[in-house]
């Protein structure tokens, strides 16, 4: 139905970009340089050296744990939980997908079982990975007394404000809304002993390095400092260095391109993208699809078009309030619409179960971009497509 080669077959096209309003050129690449079938890249099973009854932890977090489904440690948190747990700092270096916010979750909470006064700060780039954390913080915690407020912008900031008056164990937040309650003295960052600072190569990419700076430099001298980020360009070092003394580095990341997501091209050959698009969603195989695109003004003109044709979609974009994206996010999530249209601001963190196909509708503008817009299929152990207009 659609129309592509593969990598050995592609004529690499000429190296250009998109330009936006204003005229200033968007740089892109050629996506065939990384273009892969899964079937080419069969990732060795892993085995655990732990299993979670294995660590020391609470039994009721123990339970948890069986509760929500998990059975082996992933090869973050079978390397991870063992010196967190211990209290050293540790620095995560990991693909999406790997199971990571479990990796930290599960230690600060038994920390916290153990001591009730600890507070904790996990610092995230988005609001939705902050719900996200946040959501999986309750799970771990169900039956337990510790309490969570998440401190987001694009929503009331009283509630936040009365939610840490009752100084919660865990605050879960974005670094402008946080940076704004501790100027209004509702925050304050030297009381807290253990901090996250997760996905920070998207916080840098996404403008917050002045922020970051900001934050660590108010944090206790004396803490339990964890760091995570899917990669560790000089930029995201320098952070780490000003941030963690002495930790033990784990990385699992093991090659460029996740080994379970089948990865393939679609050549427009002069056609619409929009009646391309249109074709490969009428597949069935197309069932839940993640379709991303560069500009908020893009996105919502192909929603438009997919409602005509009668292609139950939902957005996300920058332009949209807190509310509408948590439930664009929630329809997608429940399978009440087959496609969700995105920019980047969906493309890292976002733990969305059993999505079919990512579309690169547009172009990403980096390397980078492209692998986590694709990381959001193929999750953990599954198979998952990434289709790329070219």
């Amino acid at each position: 139905m659609y129309r592509h080669n593969n990598h050995n077959q592609y004529n690499r096209y000429k190296r250009g970009g998109n330009f936006n309003r204003g005229g200033r050129k968007t740089p892109v690449y050629d996506p065939a340089l990384f273009i892969q079938k899964a079937t080419e890249y069969i990732a060795e099973e892993y085995t655990p050296v732990h299993s979670f009854s294995d660590f020391q932890i609470h039994q009721i977090l123990k339970q948890n744990i069986v509760s929500k489904g998990y059975k082996d440690p992933t090869p973050i948190q079978d390397s991870a939980i063992p010196p967190l747990l211990e209290g050293k700092n540790v620095v995560g270096v990991a693909t999406t997908g790997t199971g990571k916010t479990a990796a930290f979750l599960i230690p600060l909470i038994n920390k916290v079982l153990n001591d009730n006064h600890e507070r904790v700060l996990i610092i995230t780039p988005t609001r939705e990975l902050a719900i996200q954390i946040e959501q999986e913080f309750r799970d771990f915690a169900r039956g337990t007394q510790i309490q969570s407020v998440i401190c987001i912008g694009g929503v009331g900031i009283g509630g936040q404000i009365q939610s840490l008056r009752r100084n919660p164990n865990f605050v879960v937040g974005t670094p402008g809304r946080l940076k704004d309650l501790e100027r209004q003295r509702i925050l304050n960052f030297g009381l807290f002993k253990s901090i996250v600072l997760d996905e920070v190569d998207r916080m840098l990419d996404m403008g917050f390095i002045v922020d970051i700076t900001y934050i660590v430099s108010r944090l206790a001298h004396l803490r339990h400092s964890l760091f995570f980020s899917a990669t560790l360009p000089e930029k995201v070092q320098r952070v780490m260095k000003q941030f963690v003394r002495e930790p033990i580095i784990i990385s699992v990341k093991s090659q460029a391109t996740p080994a379970n997501v089948n990865q393939d091209i679609v050549r427009l050959n002069g056609r619409e993208k929009i009646d391309v698009l249109g074709e490969l969603l009428a597949n069935r195989d197309f069932e839940k699809v993640l379709v991303f695109g560069r500009t908020k003004r893009g996105i919502d003109k192909v929603a438009c078009a997919l409602n005509k044709r009668r292609v139950t979609v939902a957005t996300i974009h920058g332009n949209k309030s807190q509310g509408q994206r948590q439930r664009a996010l929630e329809s997608f999530k429940n399978n009440k619409v087959q496609v969700l249209l995105a920019t980047d601001i969906a493309s890292r963190g976002l733990d969305i179960k059993d999505v079919t196909h990512v579309i690169n509708y547009d172009l990403p503008g980096t390397y980078e971009d492209y692998i986590h817009r694709i990381g959001r299929t193929g999750r953990i152990n599954k198979r998952g497509n990434a289709l790329t207009f070219v």
